[in-house]
């Protein structure tokens, strides 16, 4: 079997049967990206964990490439620490740029993703979930070490 027909049934097996799909109902921190150029979706929820892990939850909706994503992205960054999972997407972001080559060790599966960088207007569709989990964990102050969620207390003494 060629690698890119191997990678190709990667992608279909991760949007045929999703890893980790569904909303957690306790979360710190809470995102809604859209890609407009084909309609892909993805709510995704983080919760920090007192060790500094996140954990993912999300639903989405798209193209095939979205959708495996969004599951290749949670097996693969899913209760890690902030800088461990922003390693991960920066190491897909230049993959996707060409810049760097694939490593399994970073990214598992998603180095089947490597050929969408051939059709610039998939790369967003490769990148959303992503990107998402990023905005989120920032968002839960997971990238300071400190949680950005004030409490009512907090707001007094500002």
């Amino acid at each position: 079997m060629k690698l890119e027909n191997m990678y190709q049934e990667i992608i279909l097996d991760h949007y045929k049967r999703p890893h980790g799909k569904g909303l957690a109902e306790q979360f710190d921190a809470e995102v809604h990206h859209v890609n407009p150029t084909c309609g892909d979706e993805i709510t995704l929820r983080v919760s920090r964990g007192a060790d500094g892990k996140i954990v993912v939850s999300y639903d989405n909706m798209g193209c095939s490439i979205s959708q495996a994503s969004a599951s290749i992205m949670f097996d693969q960054i899913n209760n890690l620490d902030f800088e461990s999972g922003e390693a991960a997407v920066e190491h897909l972001i230049a993959m996707l740029q060409r810049t760097v080559e694939a490593d399994e060790d970073i990214l598992g599966d998603g180095i089947a993703l490597a050929g969408v960088a051939q059709y610039p207007a998939r790369v967003k569709c490769a990148l959303l979930a992503w990107m998402a989990w990023k905005d989120a964990a920032i968002q839960a102050g997971a990238d300071n070490n400190e949680s950005k969620i004030f409490t009512e207390s907090n707001k007094e003494q500002n």
